[in-house]
């Protein structure tokens, strides 16, 4: 995350801290931080970064992601001591990018102006869940859980701001929340324009932001005339292509020959093809072949093999039912469109099928006809009704191999977190019917 110039002659610290509610965002805060879900166009803490300046970022994590949040943000301070003014902002809020005036940026604008002043302030907003703690700001605070800070400063009601509750959360709105993240995306870029390589017979029209070492090739239509597209450093946009905004395609992605992106975030080093439909990809995942994935949030080095599909709306047109990790059960999601959810390193083979509001854990490897169960628990492989535990040796010698292709290595911290799903997992068997 970059850090912004702070405007304050203190030296601020923006502490990012983590709640009891990341427990329902399993399986895909099993393996990262809350502040590195992708929602939008970038990620939680990314908005956080651009919308709070500050001279120090710091971490409050579950102690199981510590070690891969801190190789993951190497600058930043994980699960150190507070000290000195410090604002405390709830990983799971999306802080919005919207007009002024708009009820998710006027809480932003009041929490912002907290900062700097002499008294701690605390900001609460009410969800499903009860009041939630959206941020603190203290000018000295102690070495204490921001919510134990929190206990002795008068709650200051607010609403309007985007919290991340539930599974669904990270799917709803998509294309809405690329379009208002992309003005930030395209100043980091440099500002909208076309600075990369269009070939011969490629369109790029509306509102594009192209960055001057992406390349889109001969007869591919990037089209920003519905919405924003961001097309990040290295992006190629292979022939006959067509990507349609809003859409983000990240850092060294890749969208295959005649493949059709819209309304949809396209993580760094990802690949994607056939059609993708207002859906989020986490990094290096790949969609690469024909088959339709809407309205799905994938994590890292995820596969889905060729003619995969993924149904995102009911026969009945009826709301979709999600699997809540806490609650251990079905629960309606409230939306009429949701597909796929698929945690870190799951894999499926050519032609399998996944029913709406599916949930695949972590280090899944799923093949066979017919569809699979819509809740398939971490660290699973096999085919619909035969699921077995997946070894941890074989699901790391896979990994290994897998990230060996992107001159990447399973770091130790992985490893460890990876043995300690696993073991949860294999823990549980029940929960495999």
């Amino acid at each position: 995350m970059h850090l912004p110039h702070s405007p304050f002659p203190i030296p601020v610290t923006l502490t990012l801290f983590e709640d009891a509610g990341v427990a329902r965002l399993a399986p895909m805060t099993l393996t990262r931080a809350a502040s590195d879900l992708a929602v939008g166009g970038r990620t939680l803490g990314a908005a956080a970064v651009a919308a709070f300046p500050h001279h120090r970022l710091a971490l409050l994590v579950r102690p199981t992601v510590a070690g891969v949040a801190a190789e993951e943000h190497p600058a930043a301070d994980v699960n150190g001591a507070a000290g000195g003014p410090t604002l405390f902002v709830n990983a799971r809020w999306r802080v919005e990018a919207g007009d002024p005036g708009t009820p998710g940026r006027a809480v932003r604008d009041a929490v912002a102006g907290a900062v700097g002043t002499g008294a701690p302030r605390a900001f609460v907003q009410e969800s499903a869940d009860g009041p939630v703690l959206l941020a603190l700001w203290h000018p000295s605070p102690p070495d204490a859980a921001p919510w134990a800070l929190a206990a002795d400063v008068p709650a200051e009601h607010v609403a309007g701001a985007t919290l991340i509750g539930r599974l669904w959360d990270l799917a709803a709105d998509l294309p809405a929340r690329i379009a208002a993240d992309a003005p930030d995306l395209a100043r980091d870029l440099g500002g909208w324009g076309v600075r990369g390589r269009v070939e011969d017979g490629a369109i790029v029209t509306g509102q594009v932001a192209l960055d001057e070492s992406a390349v889109v090739r001969a007869g591919a239509v990037v089209s920003g005339a519905d919405g924003p597209v961001i097309v990040g450093p290295g992006v190629v946009v292979e022939e006959n292509a067509v990507v349609r905004g809003p859409c983000v395609l990240a850092a060294g992605a890749v969208v295959k020959a005649a493949g059709r992106v819209d309304g949809s975030y396209v993580g760094p080093g990802c690949k994607v093809g056939g059609e993708v439909h207002a859906s989020s990809l986490h990094s290096h995942s790949s969609k690469a072949h024909d088959g339709y994935l809407g309205n799905s949030v994938l994590g890292r080095w995820c596969n889905l093999g060729a003619d995969t599909n993924t149904s995102n709306l009911r026969n009945d047109y009826g709301i979709v039912d999600l699997w809540d990790p806490v609650e251990r059960a079905y629960r309606p999601s409230g939306h009429q469109f949701l597909g796929l959810v698929m945690g870190d390193h799951s894999k499926c083979a050519i032609n399998t099928q996944f029913n709406t509001g599916t949930v695949v854990g972590v280090f899944c490897n799923l093949f066979g006809a017919g569809f699979h169960a819509r809740h398939v628990p971490s660290f699973t492989w096999g085919e619909p009704g035969r699921l077995l535990p997946y070894r941890l040796s074989k699901a790391l010698a896979v990994a290994d191999a897998v990230l060996a292709r992107r001159g990447r290595t399973v770091s130790a911290a992985e490893r460890d977190l990876l043995a300690q799903i696993a073991a949860d997992a294999h823990a549980t068997p029940a929960t495999r019917a």
